[in-house]
């Protein structure tokens, strides 16, 4: 067996060989993979081995999509078969809901090139005869859609990694991992110990047991899964013998997934009384066993099956299938370099292994070997959990995940499970004002203030929801007088230390302020895309408060301890430091009313320590909400104190509470772009316009200069624009399709209604070229062609004046 290696992937799934062959693809060859028993050995080898293309995040279906068509390649590759059938698939819609989801969803399609389609009862029963269309509204068609053989196919990739020069070590048990002072790893097995410069985590259902040897948490909980296959039925060999497969069929409200199996069916489910597997940890000596039947979970699942299914009725099973998958609380991967802890990354959480394991394999090796993945993967980012994440959270959220595995995901719904978790020192007397709750990244958020005889509780919808009165009141009392909200959810980092100024300097690509005063700026990788989109306060020659998404955290202080220098020290003070915003026409006046401190003077743009009431606080001049406003700072144990202070000197000017809802429509009057919306690792600086915040010409090499120079000079190809939309009782949410002259020529990075302008507005991209004033276009908004026009005159304070004044 070696003893070195550049890279040491553990675990021999399909997963861990998508890695190692995707490695060997982009150039590194002195790869070798570790298997405790045998390839597939695992949820592998038991997979029902389905694989598809839809997905809610964009670049997620696209990395699927990619993992679709690399079957073939491997094929070529290897001369294997991995026992491919594009026999495409549908997904049942049975109310309103559902459907407006299919609509979504293919409209998501149009622009990422996916040929799908939106069918009809009829269309239906000719391409899956054997389904009971009775109150079936229509379904989504993918052609893409089929299943293969999961053992061939992960030897194929095994082989075609072999055929790249990587080494396949199995019946090799890893014990330990230890890391050298220099980040290489000492990955200690039962044949000997190999050193490795990095190590990959591909661990699957044991994926936490290998974590737990290098001390890391990896949030994953694995479920009880059961599928069924049947005897031969009548139905099925008819189509057989008439040439034809039939196709998959997905029934979201039989919570199934049903295809062709031989000449019979496979049918699996996703049942509400789902059970957690191996609570306290997965046993070693576990792999290619399958769980004892259990039909009581999915009587009812079986029940639904045969109404909607009737053939299933008169057939026998053949088999049972009942085995473990690992999931994350999202359902979505853990991929990427782990946070704090050098060279060691994850492949782990990968449940649908056939439809993403291409994509994830792609992503690492990219990342790994290229600095950087060539998308955004932050929905599947192992950085989008942060360290308060526990095993006590953990499990009812992957419950909560599974039994939602095939509800229909909203845009604006907040899931109930292990909440509240995470909350500040305001929750209680938020309640006590009617604050309906969100999250992010675990922390409890208040979307909005419920006022006697409205909703408690905001019920999903892709349509304007019975929250719209709500945040329209919470709008119009900003812009009309003064509102408040907390800056909990705002991430924030303290730099400190004599080369703070320097570090900072190379590290954003904007001006770093004097003393006293505030920028903008955003953070580029070295590729010149957006990786962060900062705000930075000087507090002092030596120190820095940076503010930028709170969902953001570990993504954020990953990429500053890659880039750690000597003399900046970087501190996430995220949950240290809270406080609030205070926001409208009045803010300067409730502010001068509760300190002795002269604000008369104070610019847009200037930060200041000043008592406020007995509080000693950070105040700066600045609002997302594009108003006269100030961000106030504080130690969390102050900040009740904090509250009544401005509380009570607030009522005088009519003060009302405002939360994330109407934040978010207040953005859009001045066409502000959202973090993760118009902002992600997707797109560039001057395609987003932020690119006017970069300092071309401070002498810093900072991070990504080249690529957003030579951008600056080329121009880019698409921009960022905002519209007035001609909606109806549903406005953007995100990725749209944009249509011009019969064609899709762009698509929509978030939207909303204004409600202080009443008018529902969008972003998004549009090739640079017809980016101009007045540009009449169609936005694609749940099947609708709603008319748009280019706007480029902010619907709020076009000048600045109040903002600035």
């Amino acid at each position: 067996m070696k003893t070195t290696c550049q890279v040491a992937v553990i675990g021999g799934g399909v997963v861990g060989c998508s890695v190692l062959y995707h490695l060997t693809k982009l150039g590194w060859s002195d790869v070798m993979l570790l298997e405790r028993s045998e390839l597939t050995s695992g949820s592998t080898w038991h997979a029902a081995g389905g694989f598809h293309t839809l997905n809610g995040d964009t670049n997620m279906a696209a990395l699927q999509g990619y993992t679709i068509r690399l079957y073939k390649e491997l094929e070529e590759i290897t001369g294997m078969s991995c026992g491919l059938h594009h026999v495409g698939g549908i997904t049942l819609a049975d109310n309103q809901d559902r459907f407006d989801m299919l609509l979504a969803e293919r409209a998501k399609h149009r622009f990422m090139g996916l040929e799908t389609e939106i069918v009809g009862p009829d269309e239906i029963k000719k391409i899956a005869p054997i389904t009971n269309t009775d109150g079936i509204i229509g379904a989504l068609y993918d052609p893409l859609d089929g299943h293969l053989d999961p053992s061939g196919t992960t030897h194929a990739y095994a082989k075609a990694a072999r055929m790249g020069g990587a080494t396949i070590e199995t019946h090799c048990m890893v014990r330990e991992t230890n890391q050298r002072p220099d980040g290489t790893w000492d990955v200690v097995t039962d044949k000997g110990t190999i050193h490795a410069e990095h190590i990959v985590n591909a661990g699957g259902l044991w994926a936490r047991e290998v974590g737990a040897m290098a001390g890391i948490y990896f949030p994953l909980h694995p479920m009880e899964h059961q599928y069924l296959v049947t005897d031969n039925i009548p139905e099925i060999e008819a189509i057989i013998d008439a040439g034809g497969e039939h196709p998959h069929v997905m029934d979201p409200a039989g919570e199934s997934y049903l295809r062709q199996e031989g000449r019979g069916l496979c049918i699996g489910f996703y049942e509400q009384p789902c059970k957690p597997w191996a609570v306290d940890g997965t046993p070693w000596e576990f792999g290619h066993e399958l769980l004892p039947d259990d039909f009581d979970k999915i009587t009812d699942s079986i029940e639904f099956a045969y109404r909607r299914f009737p053939v299933l009725a008169e057939a026998g099973v053949k088999s049972v299938i009942h085995g473990p998958f690992t999931f994350a609380p999202d359902g979505n991967p853990l991929v990427g370099p782990v946070p704090g802890v050098r060279n060691y990354w994850s492949a782990c959480g990968v449940m649908a292994g056939f439809s993403q394991g291409g994509g994830v394999g792609l992503t690492l090796a990219q990342w790994m070997i290229e600095g950087e993945p060539e998308r955004d993967v932050f929905a599947m980012d192992v950085a989008r959990f942060g360290d308060w994440i526990t095993p006590g959270y953990t499990r009812p959220k992957v419950i909560e995940n599974y039994q939602k595995r095939f509800s229909v995901a909203y845009p604006n719904e907040e899931l109930p499970a292990a909440r509240p978790n995470r909350t500040t020192p305001m929750y209680d007397i938020f309640s006590d004002l009617g604050a309906v709750w969100g999250q992010q990244y675990g922390l409890e958020v208040a979307n909005y203030f419920a006022q006697a005889g409205e909703p408690s509780y905001e019920t999903p919808s892709f349509r304007r929801s019975d929250a719209f009165a709500a945040t329209g009141r919470e709008a119009r009392a900003v812009r009309g007088g003064v509102g408040i909200n907390e800056v909990h959810n705002f991430g924030k980092y303290l730099v400190t230390g004599p080369r703070a100024r320097d570090w900072l300097d190379r590290i954003l690509a904007g001006r770093i302020p004097a003393p006293g005063r505030l920028s903008l700026t955003p953070m580029l990788s070295p590729k010149g895309k957006l990786i962060g989109d900062f705000t930075v306060s000087c507090l002092g020659e030596e120190e820095f408060q940076l503010t930028a998404s709170y969902g953001a955290q570990n993504f954020h202080m990953r990429w500053f301890q890659q880039h750690q220098e000597d003399g900046a020290t970087v501190e996430n003070i995220s949950d240290r430091r809270n406080g609030f915003q205070i926001a409208g026409p009045k803010a300067r006046e409730v502010l001068a009313a509760c300190t002795r401190a002269d604000i008369s003077g104070m610019r847009f743009m200037d930060v200041r320590r000043m008592v406020v009431g007995m509080t000693d606080c950070i105040v700066q001049r600045v609002s997302y909400t594009g108003d006269l406003g100030f961000e106030i700072y504080c130690d969390p144990m102050a900040q009740r104190q904090l509250w009544w202070t401005l509380w009570q000197a607030g009522q005088s000017h009519g003060m009302v509470p405002f939360g994330m809802r109407a934040m978010m429509s207040l953005r859009l009057d001045k066409f502000f772009g959202s973090w993760m919306r118009e902002f992600s690792p997707d797109y560039t600086p001057a395609e987003t316009r932020l690119d006017r915040f970069i300092a071309f010409n401070k002498p810093a090499d900072f991070i990504g200069r080249a690529a957003a120079e030579t951008e600056r000079a080329d121009g880019p190809a698409r921009r960022l624009v905002a519209f007035e939309v001609d909606a109806d009782d549903a406005d953007v949410n995100a990725y749209e399709p944009i249509w011009l002259d019969g064609t899709v020529v762009g698509f929509c990075t978030s939207g909303g209604y204004s409600h202080y302008a009443r008018k529902s507005v969008a972003i998004g991209f549009l090739p640079t070229e017809r980016a101009a004033e007045g540009l009449e276009i169609k936005i694609e908004i749940l099947g609708q062609m709603r008319k748009a026009k280019v706007i480029s005159t902010p619907l709020f304070d076009a000048d600045g004046a109040r903002m600035r004044g």
